[in-house]
């Protein structure tokens, strides 16, 4: 997987980084998106959703907790933030979901450390200004 250390600017810039990323994936890789609010998370899915060729709609799963795209790869877009419970994710299926789908993303991953495999790929997300974020792969 490329190694990513950016700094953007703007919404655009962030798609235009995840787009570009989503060219280095492969099936079976697992992403844990880590960050504050606002810095870039799901815009960041939204681009390489874009870069996989996906045309529908994207959204943030944190109320539905699980997303599932049919791209260039079968993406399933996951959020732990409102659901810190590793039994209820246990419950639902979701290690073996996670060996089910050619791309796993995962927003605010670091809430669930347990349930993650060990080759999970880490992309931090961090606020350095109003405007601007860094974003790096752990």
């Amino acid at each position: 997987m490329k190694k990513i250390n950016a700094i953007v600017k703007s919404e655009d810039e962030t798609l235009i980084l995840g787009e570009k990323f989503s060219q280095h994936l492969s099936k079976g890789d697992i992403l844990g998106l880590n960050g504050d609010l606002g810095s870039g998370k799901t815009t960041f899915v939204r681009g390489i959703l874009r870069g996989l060729n996906y045309q529908g709609h994207v959204t943030s799963p944190t109320f539905t907790l699980i997303n599932e795209y049919d791209a260039d790869l079968y993406v399933i877009h996951v959020d732990f933030y409102r659901e810190e419970n590793i039994n209820r994710w246990k419950n639902i299926g979701f290690e073996e979901t996670m060996y089910n789908s050619d791309l796993v993303v995962i927003e605010w991953s670091n809430l669930i450390p347990e349930i993650l495999p060990e080759d999970i790929k880490i992309l931090q997300f961090e606020h350095v200004d109003i405007n601007e974020r860094k974003i790096y792969l752990k």
